[in-house]
């Protein structure tokens, strides 16, 4: 599936108009459907969300986004993902994972701005955290931060292309970028690097964001146990609220000599200490 396509569009400045071909983020709806296994002894298909996304990489998408959204707590909690059709996937349950659809909360439905639109209160966005990102021993050499953003920007094939579409960056201790995923919705790219990812908590990673550090992409980080998280753009005041009550360290403003440091002091260390 492309992420992309062309439009021809007309550039209009104080002297002239001139037609060219510009290239746009494809943005469309996924439905994610689950089949579980009830107190009955069947299986059940239910439609769970309704999100919108790039397309491609769906599978990473749909687990990533159950896994933030505490519906499993393993990749093997799921024994199957179907693509059914373009803008549907049917992610199968396995027999032991418990589902109480009448329990769920929240109306799944999303949009590429906001993950959390339709909950139900603020109480329901306090997804419960499996892997605190307090039991992490993770830090890192303050001056391996500095490039990230540039190392970032090389790695968006996308954003190259378009200039409208978010990312989300596994980084390791030496500050090499291990996984990149694009969406244009930030809580997809989110869902779509820990979706990827084999085995949790991702403890010795931090995660680099594209744009600002909202509550919910913290909240899906936390989930994931990842210890620290640096936005390119500004926080929010839940984002650093949620990250210090969780253990994470939380970055932003992240540009080649500087960044601000909100909370998570300790996982940042000096190269003359």
């Amino acid at each position: 599936m492309s992420a992309i396509e062309n439009r021809n569009v007309i550039r209009h400045n104080l002297e002239t108009s001139k037609g060219f071909e510009d290239v746009l983020t494809i943005e469309e709806p996924l439905e994610i459907r689950i089949k579980y296994h009830t107190q009955h002894g069947v299986f059940k298909i239910i439609s769970l969300a309704v999100t919108m996304r790039t397309p491609g990489e769906d599978d990473d998408l749909a687990r990533g986004f159950l896994f933030t959204e505490s519906i499993i707590e393993t990749k093997s909690d799921i024994t199957e993902v179907e693509q059914l059709e373009e803008n549907i996937i049917l992610v199968t349950l396995d027999t032991t994972v418990h589902f109480d659809a009448d329990k769920l909360k929240r109306n799944f439905y999303t949009t590429s701005s906001c993950g959390v639109c339709g909950k139900a209160s603020i109480e329901s966005i306090h997804s419960e955290t499996i892997f605190l990102p307090w039991s992490s021993k993770f830090d890192i050499d303050k001056k391996k931060l500095f490039d990230l953003s540039e190392k970032l920007r090389q790695k968006q094939s996308q954003f190259s292309q378009t200039g409208g579409i978010h990312a989300c960056a596994l980084v390791n201790s030496e500050g090499d970028i291990i996984s990149v995923k694009e969406d244009v919705g930030r809580h997809n790219a989110m869902d779509k690097l820990i979706g990827n990812w084999d085995t949790f908590p991702i403890a010795d990673h931090l995660v680099l964001v594209s744009g600002r550090a909202s509550f919910e992409l913290v909240q899906k980080a936390s989930k994931a146990g990842i210890p620290l998280m640096i936005a390119i753009g500004a926080p929010t005041s839940l984002a650093v609220q949620l990250a210090e009550e969780q253990g994470m360290g939380l970055i932003g403003f992240l540009r080649r000599g500087s960044f601000n440091l909100y909370t998570g002091e300790p996982r940042i260390k000096e190269a003359n200490k």
